[in-house]
């Protein structure tokens, strides 16, 4: 007998918009993984579980305010719904929020070394917190700014997820080296001309020298991180130190 075919991957995402998706996830190395079902999609339209003809999704928040709130009623149906479509390899469910976590590589790892997630898309002021502490939603920020939607944020996420699951990049050692990945930046990049406008590349990455060019892009990740992002100079500089 053959080993079990392993499901693929699954985001499921509930939006208000789902003609806004996969977008961008359907082209390139994403696209390509999802025709070859390394990863699936699924996508409801929250709309579609509201209870009376006009499909209304929101209302006016309690205590006044501007703005409508998401309804927790259309959203847990709606929730209720990925639930049963996902069964046990659901994920977990996570609403895009500026609230939230920070999305970071290790939460990127994290979400891929899973069966999938459930993405819910707000609009509007946001939604109803109800629903989210009734559900166990987590809330996961991509950075500190307001979008008009959840949507740009839930295509953020899936991007940097779907590009590390197992065969979905060529080069299977390209990742590791990538900024995040150990705490740094990335290094600066170079190609052919080796001479272009009198900008000459390091020599190091000519001489063919593989210790010396590992070396001298450690030396510049460290340098760039240091001078851009004294945050994660400092933090990877704390684990160093607990580590030893």
């Amino acid at each position: 007998m053959g080993e079990p075919v392993k499901a693929p991957w699954t985001a499921r995402v509930l939006t208000l918009f789902p003609e806004m998706f996969p977008g961008v996830l359907g082209v390139s190395l994403a696209g390509k993984a999802l025709e070859n079902g390394i990863w699936a999609l699924d996508v409801l339209d929250i709309r579609d579980f509201a209870r009376d003809k006009h499909r209304s999704v929101d209302d006016a928040p309690f205590g006044g305010g501007a703005g409508m709130v998401m309804r927790p009623d259309v959203l847990d149906a709606a929730l209720e719904g990925a639930r049963e479509q996902g069964g046990k390899m659901a994920g977990p469910t996570i609403y895009l929020s500026p609230r939230g976590r920070l999305l970071d590589q290790a939460l990127v790892r994290e979400m891929a070394a899973g069966p999938g997630v459930t993405l819910l898309c707000g609009r509007y002021e946001g939604v109803d917190q109800r629903v989210l502490e009734a559900r166990e939603v987590a809330e996961v920020s991509i950075g500190d700014y307001v979008l008009s939607g959840g949507e740009p944020a839930a295509l953020t996420l899936l991007d940097a997820v779907v590009r590390i699951l197992p065969g979905v990049m060529g080069n299977e050692a390209s990742p590791v080296e990538e900024s995040f990945e150990r705490g740094l930046l990335e290094y600066p990049h170079y190609t052919r001309p080796a001479d272009w406008h009198g900008h000459l590349v390091p020599e190091v990455l000519l001489s063919g020298h593989h210790d010396n060019i590992a070396s001298w892009r450690k030396k510049q990740a460290e340098q760039v991180t240091r001078e851009r992002r004294p945050d994660l100079w400092a933090r990877r500089s704390r684990a160093l130190d607990e580590d030893a």
